[in-house]
């Protein structure tokens, strides 16, 4: 195991992928990839992207047992899924795709990526409804806090849902990646840092979403994330809410809104973009009106949210926030640029510890 400690983790690499005009062959290459599911595709040419922006030493100065892979999909599977099941039905198990009846496993849609790149620190699956992505982020970040690696590939990946299945009209297809990497390795082979990372996830129960308190637990939730992610208040901050129409995402948004009881309203705004009095985040200084946006089924949209903070102009942290109908919900706190820049007790609470051996 390296000496080199994983604080300061920094994002040193982006890539995203669209199922619109995708191509494997030109993605990928011509041979090799025919057979592997649009999703592990996806994935595999947008980790292939974010290398590419990382630098071709981004894995090197470590061994493979140091290097991880952490991928969030709530979709990767389904339309496989269906295939194989008409198959069955159809005309027996013994006509399934040798090539393909391994992927009945959402585990495997990650394993070319961790074969390619010599992944042998761990690699990770989540699929819990629209945060797997984010949480892919927040346990790879934790597992290179506790030592387990030294390089991070994360991110989420989704292909669209048959017709027919519920949620296939804001269907999701394509895949977001990054690369993560301790801030002084970036520094020291000359690698842009393009902003820290750090994820919060929690439970907010439909029922409680639903009752006339659920806005204003929404609030404390919102708020002991970001207080656990290091974001002092006074550091404007801008919002991205990437939310549907549930119970629980109403009640998220209302307490973005500023509508739980005992609390002032967002909705109220000086010229400089402070809220006036007090607001579901706490107090918190925002940089302009929190931004909504419809969640699809799946898990992509959020974390293409953080790679667009990520490569956003201005320096101001971002956090996106999302939530599912089934109660799962987290925050995402962005702090764009050079990680050396930011105070060390602003630093989310998961990368300040120094990681101890394995």
């Amino acid at each position: 195991m390296s000496d080199e400690p994983a604080v300061g983790l920094v994002v040193t690499g982006i890539g995203t992928v669209g199922a619109e005009g995708f191509d494997f062959r030109t993605a990928l290459g011509r041979h090799g990839y025919k057979y592997l599911p649009a999703a592990s595709q996806y994935f595999l040419a947008a980790a292939k992207r974010a290398l590419a922006q990382a630098g071709p030493d981004a894995l090197e100065p470590v061994g493979p047992e140091e290097r991880g892979a952490a991928v969030g999909t709530n979709s990767a599977a389904v339309a496989l899924h269906h295939t194989m099941d008409r198959t069955v039905t159809a005309t027996g198990a013994g006509d399934l795709s040798p090539v393909t009846a391994p992927y009945f496993s959402i585990n495997l849609f990650g394993s070319r990526l961790a074969t390619e790149h010599d992944l042998k620190g761990f690699n990770l699956t989540f699929t819990s409804p629209r945060v797997a992505g984010l949480e892919a982020l927040q346990n790879g970040l934790r597992a290179l806090a506790a030592g387990r690696a030294r390089r991070l590939l994360a991110g989420a990946t989704e292909e669209a849902l048959p017709e027919g299945e519920p949620g296939a009209d804001t269907s999701e297809a394509g895949a977001v990646a990054l690369v993560l990497e301790p801030g002084p390795a970036a520094r020291s082979r000359g690698a842009t840092a393009l902003g820290r990372v750090g994820v919060r996830s929690f439970f907010l129960p439909p029922k409680v979403a639903a009752s006339a308190e659920g806005a204003e637990r929404a609030a404390a939730l919102l708020r002991d994330a970001l207080d656990a992610l290091g974001h002092r208040p006074d550091r404007p901050l801008a919002v991205t809410a990437v939310l549907d129409g549930s119970p629980v995402g109403e009640a998220v948004a209302a307490a973005l809104d500023g509508k739980a009881p005992g609390e002032g309203a967002l909705g109220e705004w000086a010229l400089d973009g402070r809220a006036l009095g007090g607001n579901a985040l706490g107090g918190r200084v925002l940089a302009d009106r929190p931004e909504r946006v419809p969640a699809g089924a799946g898990a992509l949209e959020p974390v293409a949210r953080v790679a667009a903070a990520l490569a956003a102009p201005d320096g101001h942290p971002h956090a996106v926030i999302t939530a599912a109908a089934e109660g799962n919900a987290a925050v995402c706190l962005i702090t764009p640029g050079d990680a050396s820049a930011i105070p060390e007790g602003e630093q989310p609470m998961g990368v300040r510890q120094r990681a101890g051996s394995r």
